[in-house]
């Protein structure tokens, strides 16, 4: 099918006796409407304010159009509705419906200082990006770029906005450590080639508990994968005592976390770990029996078969002092696939399968929380130039998921979407199209009468409600 279009139209297949044409002329009309769920868990949390706490504005206030809580939840609505580039913001700046959830009063724009602004509630693509390019030592006296972020409040407020979910402290949580690679197709400043992963890339680390994200820090991928996690423990294990002083706190991550520095400074701070072990042949060695046994019943069955083995283990020279390991022997049709865990849990805590089937293999799940950030908030567009902006993109995509995680824990649980992953969420409840009029008493936002969903969107539209009340 060819398209005929001129500047104002767009002309389609007919349909029978009727022309299809379309243009761009349909007014105030928004296509996420259902981002006002996202305003009312902002409403509640305050994620976008917490956020804004962290950093220094040094503009004028007096000719200052947008504050800095505007300026940022443009910036994180925009990526939580699928709008990840500062450039999108040129013409999402005439939206009435995204003015609405970043508070601006006049969400038409009709009050703007200049004549060329005015119905334009939002900022543009370059007041959005001297954020991003404001450096560490910026002051008022800087022309453009003044608002700077402080990276250690920014770390403080992912744990402070996790502490606070939660009424009580708990008897036990998880810290998931895991370190991703995040493909670089530029020159920016502390790219490398990372053998592994046969590109260029940063390679940044990673905390969750549970699906709450604790830290994401930019990383250069010319680092062990492990590197600085010693450190970020110090800092998430502190905060979090000071808040939970009687809290178990169990360390789970994959072989490239099984350093002895960072199970050293575990077992010396009482906290708990868990985490793989690459396999060698001393390990091996250790299974022999067990894997022969699953073998031949493997060969019997014609089913993949798996028993464990529970052992103390020191490595030749690594290792500082011997540590329980938990072998599993295991034979599927491709052959065997034994694997390993090492552990400070007890053998009374933690059974041999309990610990492997069921503590160690759910860290899978934090993979998931990676994937949702980098395919569906796009925690890899790091493509600024410096390590520091790109750092900052990484927080804006980690803010962005964190509120859509709020919306998942308080307005979703029970539904459908309990367990749905981000894209999944906003293409089913964020995505609906709606005439938006504004008035002087009110913002009326007219929903589309074909959204499938409406009866979803109004059982979580009440959780919220009762939450906020």
């Amino acid at each position: 099918m060819q398209t005929q279009c001129s500047r104002e139209q767009f002309e389609f297949q007919g349909l029978g006796p009727r022309r299809v044409v379309a243009e761009f002329s349909g007014g105030d009309i928004t296509s996420d409407a259902g981002a006002l769920l996202l305003r009312e868990v902002e409403g509640t949390r305050e994620i976008i304010s917490g956020f804004a706490e962290c950093f220094d504005d040094h503009r004028n206030p007096k000719l200052t159009e947008h504050t800095l809580v505007e300026l940022l939840g443009q910036r994180v609505y925009g990526i939580a509705l699928g709008y990840e580039d500062v450039s999108d913001h040129d013409d999402l700046r005439r939206d009435p419906l995204l003015a609405t959830l970043v508070g601006k009063l006049d969400p038409t724009g009709q009050d703007r200082r200049k004549q060329q602004d005015r119905g334009c509630p939002l900022s543009g693509k370059s007041t959005l990006n001297r954020i991003e390019r404001t450096p560490a030592d910026a002051s008022a006296e800087n022309r453009y770029a003044k608002v700077v972020y402080r990276s250690e409040k920014v770390e403080r407020f992912f744990v402070d906005t996790f502490l606070s979910g939660y009424a009580k402290a708990p008897e036990k949580i998880v810290l998931d450590f895991d370190a991703t690679d995040d493909p670089l197709h530029g020159t920016q400043e502390g790219r490398f080639f990372h053998g592994y992963y046969r590109h260029y890339c940063y390679l940044p680390l990673y905390v969750f508990c549970g699906d709450a994200l604790l830290a994401a820090k930019l990383r250069s991928s010319n680092i062990d994968g492990a590197a600085g996690t010693v450190e970020e423990l110090e800092r998430i294990v502190a905060h979090i005592r000071e808040r939970w002083p009687d809290v178990q706190i169990i360390v789970r991550g994959d072989s490239g976390f099984a350093r002895d520095a960072i199970m050293s400074w575990c077992e010396a701070n009482g906290v708990d770990f868990i985490l793989g072990l690459a396999k060698n042949a001393r390990l091996i060695r250790k299974i022999e029996t067990q894997l022969e046994h699953v073998r031949r019943k493997h060969l019997v069955s014609g089913h993949a078969a798996r028993c464990f083995r529970d052992f103390t283990y020191r490595t030749q020279k690594s290792w500082s002092r011997k540590r329980r390991v938990v072998g599993k022997a295991e034979h599927l049709a491709k052959g065997p696939n034994p694997r390993f865990v090492v552990t400070s849990l007890t053998k009374e805590a933690y059974g041999t399968r309990e610990l492997y089937e069921k503590l160690y293999c759910a860290r899978g799940d934090m993979e998931n929380r990676i994937k949702e950030q980098q395919l569906g908030l796009f925690a890899d567009r790091t493509s600024s130039h410096t390590m520091r902006a790109n750092q900052l993109r990484l927080w804006f995509s980690s803010v962005a998921y964190v509120l859509l995680r709020e919306l998942r824990r308080l307005g979703l649980e029970g539904t459908e979407l309990a367990k749905a992953q981000v894209w999944t969420i906003r293409n089913k409840l964020l995505k609906i199209g709606a005439v938006v009029t504004v008035s002087v008493r009110r913002v009326f936002v007219q929903l589309s009468n074909a959204y499938p969903h409406a009866p979803l969107f109004a059982d979580v539209w009440k959780r919220l409600l009762t939450v906020r009340e």
